[in-house]
């Protein structure tokens, strides 16, 4: 018997936006057996930005999602200090 791993959810809370002339994308979704949410933002330059914190409702993480956006401004995304990079093969 093969376990199947579980589908991933896609929030239609998800979406696109431009702050300060940069697009962003916010990316919220679970596991299909889980009921907490996982919010990923994405900036202009293809970097993911990860929340450690898991979210009761997609609404909250998306709420979480602009406040963060708002109140760091678009270039808090994109300085690097708050990036771990991929190990290089």
């Amino acid at each position: 018997m093969i376990d199947e791993e579980p589908n991933l959810v896609t929030s239609g809370k998800s979406t696109r936006i431009v702050i300060d002339g940069y697009p962003f994308s916010i990316d919220i979704f679970r596991l299909e057996n889980d009921t907490t949410w996982t919010l990923e933002v994405i900036d202009q330059q293809n970097t993911s930005h990860v929340w450690d914190e898991q979210f009761q409702s997609d609404a909250e993480a998306r709420d979480v999602a602009f406040k963060t956006i708002e109140a760091e401004g678009a270039i808090a995304f994109m300085r690097g200090s708050n990036v771990v990079p991929f190990r290089s093969v």
